[in-house]
């Protein structure tokens, strides 16, 4: 029997709690035998997990794996990071598609196959593991593997490069196509592969690009722990790659860079064991190591960091009177419109990082009292010069209230909003503070160049935007701002990192219909989701670590 997953002896003593007995493992996953659905080619299939909910009878999906192209025997690099529970049964299903196209829809691949198991099983076979036959194909050949491995604490990155001298040439027509296989050694000595370097063409003596990955992806945080890499000639049917040699390492002599020591020869065994004379079949040289502490957000926000919350809403006429029940901004006296909706979703989770609960509530797009002027940068309590409401209540208040003393006007300018956060943030760029903006609309853009300036300018800064789209209005243009695909550009200048989040409210509340507490928690957890990536992606470019917390801190 397997030694148990969670380690009693871990995390640090805490008199007085009693902290939910918990680990994370990580679940890799490979198959043996798929069916080949392609025609002209071998399947490329992806692994689906879906988990079952503590107390729910559905499964939901959980994650998916890369596609892995032209093979039936896949081992897939991405792994299944899950928290274990050892008084839960958490039931696991994998399925394996065949990826036919782009789409993201499951019913647009080709199923390979699925196996269901609790997380308990995987972790009570020896060596963390069950193997078993794919159902739901006729094939009985096809099997999938799945092993679990508890995830160490350790938060370190690596960064390495390496050339390879005189590979066999495996080509009958031309050069080898070399690329290095990385693989982590288990704790039953077997072997789980933890990343690959791209492919370089027709040269025997390649050298491979700069990768980064965690330290505990290939050793689990032991130095010591053995570190398989494998040098193969790429074939284009992806399941005949010619093997060229391999050799083994561990994290303590990589650690130490480019030295003797990190020269490798590779070695085929097959040739060894039948060629007299045999030394290598090329070797592999590493030509740099730097290894790096990750800090994570709960590190920064541990020692200190404020999150500085401001929320700027949009009053213009395109809202409807708030005097009749079809404007956006109606105040119904039995469920909140959308606009508080989205306020209090994301409020609530954000407020419980800021000490102070002082929060800047703006406004744009009205004429302000007494003489009916335009404003699109205004506060919501009415202040001349100071916009602070008390929490999220204060918030709200301070909304309602200016719902009754302004003239809803237009049009739907960003920018004064973005630029007046921007300036706060702008003096605090020492780690200590970081702002987000929530902007809620119902329209689209009308100082689009200028607002684009201002996020670009505003990329640099320790700040991010969160825009939610309010009623029904085509908020195709919002996609732009929210730069996933491509960072944005203004004038000519490229913004230093995506600092925007955009979602329709509509989406949420179609989903879960007049379960509002619902869509308000799946609200936040979208527009919240890529905060910390930000926050972080900021400390990272600036060079900034997290400080020792104060006593204040800790005792807060």
């Amino acid at each position: 029997m397997a030694a148990p997953m969670i380690s009693p002896g871990s995390g640090a003593f805490q008199p007085g709690t009693a902290p939910v007995p918990v680990t994370q493992v990580e679940i890799s996953v490979s198959c043996r035998n798929l069916t080949d659905k392609d025609v002209m080619s071998k399947s490329d299939p992806m692994c689906v997990l879906y988990m079952k909910e503590f107390g729910k009878e559905s499964y939901l999906e959980f994650d998916r794996t890369e596609i892995i192209q032209n093979t039936l025997n896949p081992e897939f690099v991405k792994k299944f990071s899950v928290n274990y529970y050892f008084e839960e049964q958490q039931k696991l299903r994998f399925e394996i598609y065949d990826a036919d196209s782009p789409s993201s829809r499951l019913d647009k691949h080709d199923f390979l196959g699925r196996m269901e198991c609790s997380l308990g099983e995987i972790v009570g076979c020896p060596g963390n593991k069950i193997d078993r036959q794919l159902s739901g194909v006729s094939s009985k050949k096809s099997r999938i593997t799945v092993r679990a491995e508890e995830v160490s604490s350790c938060k370190e990155n690596v960064t390495m490069q390496f050339q390879a001298h005189k590979l066999d040439k495996k080509d009958f027509f031309g050069k080898s196509d070399p690329f290095l296989v990385f693989y982590r050694c288990n704790e039953d000595s077997s072997w789980t592969i933890c990343h690959k370097t791209e492919v370089i063409k027709h040269n025997l003596n390649p050298t491979w690009r700069p990768f980064t990955a965690p330290v505990r992806a290939l050793c689990n945080g032991d130095y010591d722990r053995s570190i398989k890499v494998e040098c193969y000639d790429w074939d284009s049917d992806g399941s005949s790659h010619d093997f060229i040699g391999e050799f083994t390492t561990n994290m303590r002599s990589l650690s130490k860079g480019a030295s003797s020591e990190n020269r490798y020869d590779c070695i085929n065994p097959k040739k060894k064991a039948k060629k007299k004379g045999y030394t290598n079949s090329g070797t592999v040289t590493l030509m740099s190591c730097k290894i790096q502490t990750v800090h994570t957000f709960l590190d920064f926000i541990k020692s200190g960091t404020q999150l500085n919350f401001t929320v700027a809403i949009d009053f213009t006429a395109s809202n409807g009177s708030p005097t009749s029940p079809v404007s956006l901004h109606y105040i119904n006296p039995y469920q909140p419109n959308q606009y508080a909706m989205a306020l209090q979703a994301v409020g609530e989770i954000i407020q419980d990082y800021d000490s102070d609960k002082l929060f800047p509530g703006l406004g744009f797009g009205a004429k302000l009292p007494p003489d009916g002027r335009v404003s699109h940068e205004f506060f919501l309590n009415g202040h001349k010069d100071n916009p602070y409401c008390q929490g999220i209540e204060g918030l709200m208040t301070a909304y309602h209230q200016a719902l009754q003393t302004v003239q809803l006007y237009g049009p739907t300018n960003f920018s004064p909003v973005v630029n007046h956060v921007a300036r706060f943030a702008n003096a605090v760029q020492d780690g200590s503070h970081y702002f987000v903006l929530l902007i809620l609309t119902d329209g689209v853009i009308t100082d689009m160049p200028y607002t684009k300036k201002a996020i670009v300018d505003a990329s640099c800064l320790p700040m991010s935007i969160i825009i939610i789209g309010v009623g029904q209005a085509d908020f195709s243009a919002m996609e732009e701002l929210d730069a996933d695909e491509r960072k944005l550009v203004a004038n000519g200048k490229v913004a230093e990192r995506d600092i925007v989040q955009f979602v329709p409210i509509r989406e949420f509340m179609a989903k879960h219909g007049s379960n509002l507490n619902m869509s308000k928690a799946a609200l936040a957890k979208e527009v919240l989701a890529e905060v910390p990536d930000q926050f972080l992606a900021y400390m990272k470019k600036c060079n900034i670590k997290p400080t020792q917390p104060t006593q204040s801190n800790t005792n807060q």
